[in-house]
């Protein structure tokens, strides 16, 4: 029997991934190759309101998120959808290359989509690094480090006689004194089996 726990053991870091229009927090990136113009991957949920606009465009960027960020930019760009809300309206971003870069990153890189690989829940998009910089010399904040630390990081809290549901997987908040039966996370689409409840 696969026991998946393991794959969470895959060293991460985390990501606020942008491009024209929309932007979310991604973990899935990779540096492929070495060079002038290294080609970096990130995967994408196939569900996600980033992935079909990536599709519609040509360039991305990976803002890298550092030990010290805001816990609401985790919130606002990993647990809400650009279909709802305008992420970008109370976060800090400069443009590079017309494109939103985080302020508040250790540094970013710009990306042009020179590939795309679908699979059954995923898409991979592989990019040629075209620009980069560094912003500050905060440490890289790491997957595994997020998902020790979310509660804190996301503020989750409930009021008196409230009960709360958190996604184990991604952090998403569910409140409600139980979860409907065939719940699934919007965010990452696990079953209620993978939520914890918090009074």
């Amino acid at each position: 029997m696969k026991n998946k726990k393991i794959t969470r053991s895959i060293t991460q870091g985390m990501y606020v991934l942008t491009t024209n229009g929309g932007g979310c927090v991604v973990d899935a990136v990779s540096q492929i190759s070495s060079g002038d113009n290294p080609l970096i991957s990130v995967a994408v949920m196939k569900n996600n309101y980033t992935n079909a606009l990536l599709h519609e465009n040509t360039t991305f960027a990976l803002s890298v998120l550092g030990m010290n960020v805001d816990g609401d930019l985790i919130s606002t760009f990993g647990l809400s959808s650009m279909r709802d809300v305008d992420k970008f309206s109370n976060v800090d971003t400069f443009d590079v290359m017309g494109i939103p870069v985080i302020k508040d990153s250790i540094g970013y890189m710009i990306c042009e989509i020179v590939e795309k690989q679908e699979n059954e829940t995923h898409t991979l998009f592989i990019g040629k690094l075209v620009e980069a910089d560094v912003i500050n010399e905060d440490k890289p904040m790491s997957y595994g480090y997020y998902q020790e630390h979310k509660e804190e990081l996301l503020k989750t809290k409930t009021e008196k006689g409230e009960t709360a549901w958190i996604c184990t997987v991604c952090g998403y908040v569910y409140y409600g004194e139980e979860l409907p039966e065939d719940f699934k996370c919007p965010i990452c689409q696990v079953g209620k089996e993978l939520f914890k409840k918090k009074e």
